[in-house]
């Protein structure tokens, strides 16, 4: 064929022949005296099929990406790991290392996903601790000397990102993270409560925190506060205010006018810390220090806004309602979840016991013959009977077991080391930094040696946010070695019982104790 033959015609006119020729029944080839009529057929068919063939090919890899329609690709995540927003958020695990308030560290693998919850809540099962929901990690700054709790729904992976080589979590109680759920009245004074102030103090608890909580509603907490002049050694004492949108400084007296407002920090972008290095270290007006320290600065001392309360008080009412303020319904969530797990257990006012405990009455066996006690106070006192001569039963098999026997005074005056509210000799200061730190909340409480009288022990109370001491005195009757509270009047063997009695009986104490103070190692 020459170059302007036209193919295309040309295989339009065969095709109509072939129809014409292959129209009969049978769809063999016409015959003419024993031959075909047409015998380079299947030659000239398989040229033309070669020729379509690979015109076809120059028109796909021509034609083809032009003029066929896109097809969007319902998975481009899966054919562009590098553009892909499912797959860049894939974060491998981070290594970090928490410390216990003995100076020993663990080292955990943590998810990107994983809160502080989920840390607390894996550290309690390595270390063997009671998981009473009172755990807490803790965010700490030696060089700032500041630390703070995270919050239990934090990611500690994106807390770990803004914190300094130098910074550490550690691992410890708080029993106060969410006290303030219960025993509002304790946390808020109405006189800092702009909303009390307005009703003549009304407002009952509840609604109170309902009203932290509702992002429609705008609480305020106001008072003065000392403010600690950016590079100064000065202290300022200014009137504030906390709301939603931050924290304001009033430039004229107690002015709540906004053009006298000055906004010192955003909630949103901040975190509020308690200050450990002490009042002499910031020549702190009073010993109530806290700060507000932006969230990606890690290392300069001047982003850090230091701020000094009056006491005790209004210190935990400016930091409790900073952390309301900021995280609003979710601080309730994570006080709430403890609780849900927890819920089948709650139509029962009592642990439930078996048939057999059930059925169980207290016997009097000292006749001949044994008899029920049905009064209830008889009942009670041949209990704590039966208790002390179990306790003197124990005392005397483990004075036998020993290879070198104790006399059981000696063993009642030191059988209370292995408790975790113990801890041994430490000075006044030690007790009240640890009382401090793990909540100043009614009935947390330790034991440690007198440093005044060495056969002595002092039991470090909380009441009220302050820290009170009660001195143990010994007292010998007969060869035995007793300790009280109350001169003598109430004697107890050991401190485990002393304990156990104050745990149960307010007696001299102004409370319960109901708190260990507890120090584990990792």
């Amino acid at each position: 064929w020459d170059d302007d033959v036209d193919l295309e015609a040309l295989v339009n006119d065969m095709n109509s022949s072939f129809e014409t020729l292959y129209s009969h029944t049978d769809s063999s080839p016409l015959l003419h005296n024993g031959h075909a009529l047409l015998p380079g057929l299947h030659v000239t068919l398989q040229v033309l099929s070669l020729w379509a063939y690979r015109r076809l090919q120059e028109e796909e890899q021509q034609v083809r990406p032009a003029s066929l329609p896109a097809i969007p690709n319902p998975f481009p995540e899966l054919c562009s790991p590098s553009g892909s927003p499912v797959l860049t958020t894939l974060q491998p695990n981070q290594i970090i290392k928490v410390f216990g308030e003995d100076g020993t560290g663990k080292v955990v693998e943590v998810p990107a996903d994983m809160t502080a919850r989920d840390v607390c809540q894996l550290l309690v099962l390595r270390s063997h601790c009671v998981d009473d929901n009172c755990w807490s990690l803790v965010e700490h700054h030696p060089l700032l000397g500041l630390e703070r709790s995270l919050e239990d729904h934090e990611l500690v992976v994106q807390v770990q990102a803004c914190m300094s080589s130098e910074s550490r979590f550690v691992f410890r109680k708080n029993y106060a993270k969410y006290e303030f759920f219960k025993n509002p009245l304790n946390f808020f004074p109405e006189q800092m409560v702009a909303l009390c102030q307005e009703s003549n103090g009304t407002i009952p608890p509840s609604q109170l925190l309902k009203n932290f909580l509702n992002s429609s509603c705008c609480p305020e907490i106001q008072g003065f506060l000392y403010l600690k002049e950016t590079g100064r050694k000065s202290w300022k004492k200014l009137c504030m205010f906390l709301r939603r949108s931050g924290l304001y400084y009033s430039t004229k007296a107690t002015s709540k006018e906004p053009r006298h407002l000055q906004l010192l920090s955003d909630l949103e972008e901040s975190c509020m810390f308690t200050v450990t290095t002490g009042r002499k270290m910031h020549n702190a007006p009073t010993d109530y220090l806290f700060c507000i320290k932006p969230v990606k600065v890690q290392r300069e001392q001047k982003e850090v806004r230091m701020l000094c309360a009056e006491d005790e008080q209004s210190r935990t009412c400016w930091m409790t309602a900073f952390r309301l303020l900021k995280y609003g319904i979710q601080l309730y969530q994570n006080f709430k979840i403890p609780q849900q797990r927890k819920a089948p257990l709650a139509p029962f006012s009592a642990p439930v016991r078996s048939v057999s405990e059930n059925s169980l009455v207290a016997m009097d066996f000292s006749g001949r013959t044994g008899r029920v006690i049905d009064n209830p106070v008889e009942a009670q006192s041949a209990a704590m009977e039966e208790g002390h001569s179990w306790r003197k039963r124990s005392q005397r098999m483990n004075v036998l077991r020993s290879p070198s026997p104790l006399h059981p005074s000696s063993l009642s005056s030191v059988i209370h080391r292995t408790q975790l509210w113990f801890h041994g000799r430490i000075v006044r200061e030690e007790s009240h930094r640890m009382i401090m730190q793990q909540g100043q909340v009614d009935g947390l409480f330790l034991v440690r040696d007198s440093q005044s009288n060495p056969k002595a022990f002092v039991l470090t109370l909380c009441h009220h946010q302050k820290i009170k001491h009660f001195q143990i005195l010994p007292f010998e009757e007969d060869g035995q070695i007793f300790f009280s509270l109350d001169e003598g009047t109430t004697k107890f063997n050991d401190l485990i019982h002393l304990v156990e009695f104050y745990q149960l009986n307010r007696g001299v104490l102004p409370c319960k104790l109901k708190h260990p103070c507890t120090v584990i190692a990792l």
